[in-house]
């Protein structure tokens, strides 16, 4: 767990040895949650709730019974907002897999970045992160499917690929047709229809619960897929710029 989490966080190149020094000093608890059931309800919750294996999402369910997957969480993400808020989201969060959670008490983190405020930017920058991600989802929605699937696996690439579970062009994939279909407001019919074009095209396949991309390059050039948004390790220079310069911003105004 704590590999992780440090691993998730340093990725905004503010964390300095102490700061993780400190995280990997928090007690946390481990427990398995099967697939489909919820990890927690939408209640402020006592515990913060780390993804260490598997996947899960954050959705939403309608009076007609229709759910409406609304944000995938996959190993490394909190599935909760920035630490010491008593913020309530009127949305659940499930497992899509079985998913090991590490329950992290809410109180420590709080008290962690009471001491340790380069820890408090460090979940500022993933709650920010979280929600750019959330707006360029919105934005998909008004595309053609293909190209909306098309970039949903390559975003998918980046985020696994920053905790070390995918490699140059594949990673697991234990998502169903229907799960898929919850994501993109597409039936299970138009979802098969969808993947099985995109292998037709030579850019991606989906078979034996694992995507393969032939040629990156290709399906994030049909995909207009920019990473950016994630702030992912890659960006690590641009991650310490920016906040090398609201650190300067925050001395003038003081």
């Amino acid at each position: 767990m704590h590999n992780l989490l440090i691993r998730k966080l340093e990725q905004t190149g503010v964390l300095k040895d102490s700061d993780i020094e400190a995280l990997r000093c928090i007690k946390f608890k481990e427990r398995i949650v099967t697939a489909g059931s919820n990890i927690y309800h939408g209640e402020f919750a006592e515990n913060l709730h780390l993804i260490v294996e598997g996947m899960a999402c954050r959705y939403k369910i309608w009076a007609d019974g229709d759910r409406r997957i609304l944000s995938l969480i996959v190993p490394g993400d909190l599935c909760d907002g920035h630490a010491p808020l008593p913020f309530m989201f009127q949305t659940e969060v499930a497992a899509l897999t079985t998913c090991k959670v590490a329950d992290i008490p809410r109180q420590t983190m709080a008290d962690l970045i009471d001491l340790y405020p380069r820890i408090a930017r460090a979940l500022w920058w993933i709650t920010l992160v979280k929600l750019s991600t959330t707006q360029v989802w919105l934005a998909n929605m008004g595309r053609v499917a293909d190209k909306r699937v098309a970039h949903f696996f390559c975003e998918l690439l980046v985020r696994l690929q920053a905790v070390g579970l995918a490699d140059d062009g594949s990673y697991d994939f234990n998502l169903t047709q229907l799960e898929l279909g919850e994501i993109f407001g597409l039936s299970n019919v138009h979802v098969n229809r969808v993947l099985k074009s995109l292998k037709e095209l030579g850019l991606m396949t989906v078979a034996n619960r694992r995507v393969t991309i032939p040629d990156v390059r290709r399906l994030k050039k049909f995909a207009d897929f920019d990473p950016d948004y994630l702030h992912d390790a890659a960006d690590l220079g641009a991650n310490k710029r920016a906040l090398a310069l609201s650190e300067q911003i925050a001395k003038q105004r003081a």
